[in-house]
């Protein structure tokens, strides 16, 4: 036992025997003249005391955590605000909408946390931004934020998308709708709070925190290199056991599903045109010339469906596949497990649909959805899209499309593939401009951060299904790639749901007893900090 260690069991013995210093130690079998120890022998017998004592003292050091939760339902308005507050400032990437107002807010949230050093990290787009707070704590944890959300039509909301409305939704309660509401300000706002009900009841964090966040997560992450990389930001993750970001994970039944890693993407437009094709027209022209003329938007059609068979479900791109690393015998195994347990009728009712591809069973369609990499087309547009007709013929046709990566694919060689099948099928003018993306990330599950989420999940009753990787991206592979490789989670009880799509809501006051609020997805954050510092 270290003497730091002795004198801390040391104290909290004198908390028991308050007069600890004043008594006569009688030893048994001692000569009761020599029975008051010489003070040099005291020391020696109260350390060895304290001590033997100290595994009692620690099993019984369990922090009450009642005061922190007193505290986060007393500020549950000003927590909600907090949201709100966000929700209410646009931040969209895409178009370069209230990305500078959108940073100073980060940092200034940052700061009202506690922390010490908030810097604002440039790069060649959008600034990310990078914070410390140090709790003189002897471990430290990574928080990754993206604080932009996706693109709105106001026309499909039922109230305006940065106006955040509380409303309320059948058997489930009061919800916050809002883009940015699950897609993730709601739930890292969550987490934030959690850091200040700490704060407000006079305690530290129980770990140190590093905060790595970013304003370009919905257009595929291009510069989160030039922040995470900064010799600062690079020499911070190195002290730390992990990532978390902040999620909402439990679904409408409760469940939760604690994924192992996410698929990379490749995020580009295919651009034809009749210039750089040199066939067709350079500037739209009247239709009736289509009968002596080339169309650049036939020609993308062409190119488009060479990648794909005719149903569209099965690439073509040649060597693409080459990569693909199989299913393992966990991997399956995890397949299997979440098959029993996800309720097969709901997934496609909120999905709205009522077959999978091919018409493969409910299990099959799960190993589709985490093993098989993807290619999209996310939009098309070409020539007059308005009201009524124009009778032109186009000059130039874009594909907006996104390519889903599973391990062992990279981003660059996807990219390399596909341009190298365009320009072999006779497509090689075809402009394929790369906007995104970045490889697949993987966590292993004996990993600290994932037992420890693990644990906390089962301490509020659910057994989470333990996944092998979201179908969906995010640019996790800059932490548990070389040089950081460090392990990476998403957790946080909690609901939301229409990420990316209208009416997007987070849950703030639940109905139902299986899925937490805003106020139990604050809690279950202060858990996990302490189970991670413990």
């Amino acid at each position: 036992m270290s003497p730091k260690s002795a004198s801390s069991a040391l104290d909290k013995l004198k908390l028991v025997l308050p007069d600890l210093d004043k008594r006569e130690l009688v030893v048994p079998g001692l000569d009761k003249r020599r029975g008051v120890l010489p003070e040099v022998d005291r020391r020696t017998f109260l350390f060895s005391a304290a001590a033997a004592l100290a595994p009692a003292l620690k099993a019984d050091s369990t922090p009450d955590l009642k005061p922190v939760f007193t505290e986060i339902e007393k500020r549950h308005a000003e927590y909600l605000r907090l949201i709100q507050d966000w929700i209410r400032q646009p931040t969209i990437a895409a178009e370069n909408k209230g990305i500078n107002e959108g940073t100073e807010l980060m940092m200034r949230m940052l700061r009202e946390i506690g922390c010490q050093q908030v810097i604002k990290c440039p790069t060649d787009l959008h600034p990310g931004v990078f914070a410390t707070l140090d709790a003189g704590a002897p471990k430290t944890l990574a928080v990754y934020i993206m604080y932009d959300v996706k693109q709105v039509d106001p026309s499909e909301w039922s109230s305006p998308p940065f106006t955040p409305t509380l409303a309320d939704k059948p058997g489930l309660g009061k919800v916050l709708v809002g883009r940015g509401a699950v897609n993730s300000k709601g739930p890292e706002g969550a987490f934030l709070a959690a850091v200040h009900a700490l704060r407000s009841s006079s305690r530290k964090p129980p770990v140190n925190l590093v905060f790595v966040c970013e304003s370009e997560e919905e257009i595929g992450s291009p510069h989160i290199q030039q922040v995470v990389r900064r010799p600062d930001v690079t020499a911070a993750l190195q002290k730390c056991m992990g990532v978390l970001t902040p999620s909402a994970t439990q679904a409408l039944d409760g469940t939760v599903t604690m994924s192992l890693g996410a698929k990379g993407v490749v995020e580009l437009e295919l651009v034809s045109t009749g210039e750089k094709w040199g066939r067709g027209p350079k500037l739209d022209v009247h239709s009736s010339n289509k009968a002596r003329l080339d169309s650049p938007a036939w020609h993308l059609v062409e190119a488009l469906a060479s990648l794909v068979s005719p149903d569209g479900n099965t690439i073509l791109v040649d060597h693409y596949l080459d990569k693909v690393r199989p299913v393992s015998a966990a991997e399956k195994a995890m397949i299997d497990e979440a098959a029993k347990r996800q309720d097969e009728a709901l997934l496609k009712k909120q999905l709205g649909v009522q077959h999978w591809v091919h018409d493969v069973s409910f299990r099959e369609s799960l190993e589709l959805l985490c093993s098989q990499p993807t290619i999209n087309i996310e939009g098309l547009v070409g020539g007059y899209t308005g009201p009524g007709g124009k009778t032109i013929l186009p000059h130039r046709a874009v594909a907006k499309m996104d390519l889903r990566l599973v391990p062992d694919m990279t981003a660059s060689d996807a990219l390399a593939k596909l341009k190298a099948h365009l320009a072999a099928k006779g497509f090689g003018d075809i402009e394929v401009n790369m906007t995104g993306g970045y490889d697949p990330t993987s966590t292993s599950p004996d990993s600290l951060p994932v037992r420890v989420e693990s644990a906390i999940y089962k301490r509020n009753g659910i057994d989470p299904i333990v996944w092998p990787r979201q179908a969906g991206s995010w640019p996790g592979y800059v932490f548990t790639g070389e040089p950081l490789k460090l392990p990476a989670v998403h957790f946080g009880l909690g609901h939301g749901n229409g990420a990316h799509a209208p009416d997007e809501y987070y849950l703030i006051e639940s109905d139902n007893p299986k899925i937490q609020g805003l106020n139990g997805a604050v809690r279950s954050h202060v858990e996990l900090l302490y189970e991670l510092a413990a």
